[in-house]
């Protein structure tokens, strides 16, 4: 999840407020004078993050400080940090979209020396999240992080409603199927358009809810799980930046054009400019159906009094006709290249890296990419929504990493959400704008664009 506090942005349901400094520790740490000071963004798995901690400072008697901002603020307070060559953070669990900057601009401690020191290997860890999360350049072993916090979208919907022998009479009368969460886009539309507008217990309820927000990277981290599955691609493979005929493509047009059919027919009215949040409290007061969001909130939601439990289930994004992908979320953790405690930070990485805090991790309700976690053959059975999230992190795609992501992150933003929520033109026009906007911002960084 990339979230620009300059671009705007929704905050989410976890966030603790203002930036808070949380400390962690006893003692030991405090007799022996070390510290570290962690930034991250304030939500619910940094709270399973300070828990966990606890235990790194009981072993190494270092005191754990927490830096965490609201997701609004994050991108725009910690950025603004590393630029300025500042030492508040000696770790820092930053967005997969720093990784270019970071890396060009040397903000963190390259890792490859380390990791071969400590015999920490990335490929113990999910290649997703190592592309990800890691790498820069991407697909090649240069190391900047370690994977910290998995994530992906993914969904939700009311099971309650779905079993409900009336609506499934019902259902099954006008789409002569059994309903059931949705493995396809055109049946996810089915569903929305039949629990739009109908009454559930005396109260008028919609299809779905879906990702809009213009603002900071909401609509663009909506819009691209249609798109790739129609058969939307940032660039060839084969060509790097060339975007003509994969951005704009008619299949990436069809994927576009679906995410507005969905947006007007499905949605409930007034989500103009809506993200996480919004998508939490919609399904939290039982507006919708099924609802789009990142899976760190699912733990949330399954706890949740009114929705949660039985109520509640989950699926993967669904397959489109050109494929079957989900967009990926999430950080890595890493060194900052500014901080006076160096070592005590890379001490703090190799204990995180450890299979048994891996699996705490996850217990609290981190998400892990250690495959040892998520590939043990408990791991689906260990929560409601693990055999879910074990198939989209299988599955993920990620938008650009590249130092320009801000720029090219807006200009999505605007294209995007001009044409589904603004009415502005036809989807080809706005991809084809979208290719003229990156190709300028990738020239303007010096790179060779080729064309078709």
């Amino acid at each position: 999840m990339r979230r620009l506090k300059w671009l705007g942005g929704a905050v989410t349901s976890a966030v603790l407020g203002a930036a808070a400094l949380v400390a962690a520790g006893g003692g030991e740490a405090a007799a022996e004078g070390k510290q570290l000071t962690l930034c991250w963004a304030a939500w619910d798995p940094a709270n399973a993050l300070v828990e966990l901690g606890k235990d790194f400072t009981k072993q190494s008697g270092i005191e754990m400080k927490y830096e965490f901002v609201p997701w609004t603020s994050y991108a725009d307070r910690f950025l603004n940090e590393l630029n300025s060559h500042g030492k508040l953070c000696d770790l820092i669990i930053g967005d997969s979209q720093w990784i270019g900057g970071a890396a060009e601009n040397k903000w963190y401690v390259k890792l490859n020396d380390f990791f071969d020191k400590e015999k920490i290997s990335m490929d113990d860890f999910v290649q997703a999240t190592v592309v990800g999360y890691s790498q820069w350049p991407k697909n090649s072993p240069n190391y900047w992080a370690l994977p910290a916090m998995a994530d992906a979208v993914g969904w939700t919907y009311r099971k309650d409603w779905f079993s409900r022998p009336d609506i499934q009479s019902a259902f099954k009368a006008k789409y002569g199927r059994d309903l059931a969460p949705p493995k396809t886009f055109d049946e996810l539309k089915e569903i929305a358009a039949f629990f739009q507008g109908r009454e559930i217990d005396g109260k008028k309820v919609y299809g779905a809810y879906i990702f809009t927000e213009r603002g900071s990277e909401g609509i663009t981290m909506g819009v691209t799980n249609a798109l790739y599955n129609y058969g939307f691609n940032y660039e060839n493979p084969k060509k790097p930046y060339q975007m003509q005929g994969f951005v704009n493509s008619a299949d990436a047009a069809k994927g576009l054009e679906f995410y507005k059919e969905l947006y007007k027919c499905c949605t409930a009215p007034g989500l103009t400019n809506a993200y996480m949040q919004e998508g939490l409290d919609a399904f939290k007061s039982g507006q919708v159906a099924m609802q789009m969001n990142w899976f760190a909130f699912f733990p949330g939601l399954y706890k949740d009094p009114n929705v949660g439990g039985d109520k509640i289930g989950f699926f993967v994004n669904p397959a489109g006709p050109n494929g079957h992908f989900t967009q990926l979320g999430g950080q890595g953790i890493s060194v900052v290249a500014t901080s006076d405690h160096k070592e005590d930070a890379l001490a703090y990485i190799k204990w995180f890296a450890q299979p048994t805090v891996q699996q705490k991790w996850w217990q609290l309700g981190g998400y892990s990419a250690l495959k040892a976690v998520v590939n043990a053959p408990d791991f689906p059975a260990s929560a409601p929504f693990a055999p879910q999230f074990l198939e989209s992190m299988a599955i993920v795609k990620d938008f650009w990493a590249e130092p320009s992501y801000a720029q090219l992150l807006l200009d999505m933003q605007k294209r995007v959400h001009d044409y589904v929520v603004a009415d502005k033109g036809t989807a080809q026009q706005a991809l084809d704008l979208l290719v003229k906007d990156w190709t300028k911002v990738f020239k303007e960084q010096g790179k060779q664009v080729a064309s078709q």
